[in-house]
């Protein structure tokens, strides 16, 4: 017997992971991720050096990694960087493991977390209010000095052009900055559009995050002919995968279950079938 689980499930997987050890929000992260990168972990930019699941630029990338990659078991990247006239650097030939890390979606998820948390303080003690999914966004986008330049000017003069403050970052993406007739967007027009793609891709990480929690509880009280069964993943990996799935679902929920090993998902103990039905119920499943 086989369960097949939705699209991407590793990447969800590693997300949630990255939400439940930073408390970050979940459909944060996962719209971001869609937004960035089309929930691609390989994804490169053809315009920049951003790169992975969170497009992350080398510079922010390294910064992001020093300061919180030993809180993640990523110490020997931490220690490779250095810092010289206010820009990271690699030491050692540990340059290609430390940036290939982008392309890891346990290690990026568990850094744009991270990214999230730290601008959130820095953007909230600047503005003086609480700063919402677009601020966070924008932060991402622009890094924390230009979405503080960015939103300050907003607030003043929301139709200024957002090429002429941001010449840089518009020549490396035009479809942000600029409408498909050339006229330059304004601030605000910039904004909107940001945020109602975040929107959008909420409501989309709702109606994932019910169905991953319904996989999760399939392969949580899958039960096979004499035993023998079969769990995959989208990308047709094995129990072990399905099962890592599950427990970092019931770890985001606060539902945390003893199904530790392939054996015990192939011949779930009755207390995990009504756990995995607990789940669907807290979702309204």
């Amino acid at each position: 017997m086989t369960v097949q689980p939705v699209s991407h499930a590793r990447i969800q997987s590693a997300i949630a992971l990255a939400s439940s050890r930073t408390g970050v929000d979940f459909g944060y992260l996962l719209g971001q991720a869609k937004l960035e990168s089309g929930l691609n972990a390989n994804a490169r930019a053809g315009t920049s050096s951003a790169s992975g699941l969170y497009q992350f630029v080398e510079q922010s990338w390294l910064a992001v990694v020093k300061k919180h990659g030993a809180e993640h078991g990523l110490g020997w990247a931490a220690d490779a960087i250095g810092q010289s006239g206010g820009r990271y650097y690699v030491s050692g030939g540990a340059r290609s493991a430390v940036m290939g890390l982008r392309n890891d979606p346990t290690a990026a998820s568990l850094m744009a977390a991270e990214h999230a948390s730290d601008n959130k303080s820095a953007l909230e003690s600047t503005l003086g209010r609480d700063a919402n999914g677009t601020d966070l966004y924008m932060a991402h986008f622009l890094g924390l000095g230009g979405a503080t330049k960015f939103l300050g000017t907003m607030a003043s003069n929301p139709q200024a052009s957002g090429a002429s403050l941001f010449p840089a970052a518009a020549r490396a993406n035009r479809s942000v900055f600029y409408a498909s007739n050339g006229q330059p967007r304004s601030l605000s027009d910039i904004y909107d559009r940001f945020s109602a793609k975040l929107a959008g891709t909420k409501a989309d990480s709702d109606e994932t995050r019910a169905a991953n929690l319904q996989f999760a509880a399939q392969a949580l009280a899958l039960q096979g002919m004499n035993g023998d069964a079969t769990v995959v993943t989208g990308n047709n990996e094995s129990a072990a995968d399905a099962i890592a799935w599950a427990n970092s679902t019931m770890n985001q929920l606060g539902m945390r279950g003893n199904a530790t090993t392939g054996d015990s998902v192939l011949r779930p103990k009755p207390d995990h079938a009504r756990l995995a039905y607990m789940m669907l119920a807290r979702m309204g499943g």
